[in-house]
């Protein structure tokens, strides 16, 4: 299979991490919008849908690349629905993933449910004006910890315990969190998507 370079609408190490080999096996090699000194598109949708589309279409247009992009968070139903699409930045526009995590503790301090799950959409374009673009999402179910645990992952991993699982995103190993995981599970509805559209599957 020849392989294809495709941008990635992020900065996230994380991320690209994550991503990477799940792509390669439909044949994209990422490189991250960073590596073409593109500056992140404030995120102004009003979904997890809007902001990825918002950022494929700019890495896109920027590149004249294919471009996968990724928007995702945590959602927490007893603070309706927070930090949602505001995940990131829960704590602040510059908040460290710590900083974050503090304040959902502190949210979550008198909460009577410590459910959350989380959640990721993944577009791709062929183009910056792809009429059609290819889209998928997965969650990931489970609670949040009364502190954090773990130095894998990223974000609000040290806090999540996954349903079935005794151990926080942070604590698994990264090849466990990558079949298990909201992007695991959206990537491959999204490779099932690209392989359908190429008539290969």
């Amino acid at each position: 299979m020849p392989i294809q370079t495709a941008v990635l609408a992020s900065g996230n190490k994380g991320k690209l991490k994550e991503l990477s080999p799940l792509l390669a096996s439909v044949g994209f090699e990422l490189t991250p919008q960073s590596h073409f000194e593109i500056s992140a598109i404030p995120e102004t949708g009003a979904s997890f849908v809007e902001n990825a589309l918002l950022k494929a279409r700019h890495a896109s247009r920027l590149t004249s690349l294919p471009a996968f992009a990724d928007d995702s968070g945590l959602v927490v139903p007893s603070l309706n629905g927070a930090p949602g699409i505001y995940s990131a930045r829960y704590a602040g526009a510059s908040a460290t993933s710590e900083k974050n995590n503090i304040k959902l503790l502190e949210a979550l301090r008198n909460s009577n449910s410590r459910r959350a799950y989380f959640f990721c959409t993944l577009v791709f374009l062929l183009h910056a004006e792809d009429p059609t673009p290819i889209m998928a999402s997965g969650e990931w179910h489970g609670d949040i910890a009364e502190g954090a645990k773990g130095a894998n992952g990223f974000g609000y991993d040290p806090l999540f315990v996954a349903q079935g699982f005794q151990i926080t995103a942070a604590q698994m190993e990264p090849e466990l969190k990558n079949q298990v995981s909201h992007r695991a599970i959206a990537s491959r509805s999204l490779i099932r998507s690209i392989l359908d559209r190429r008539g290969q599957v």
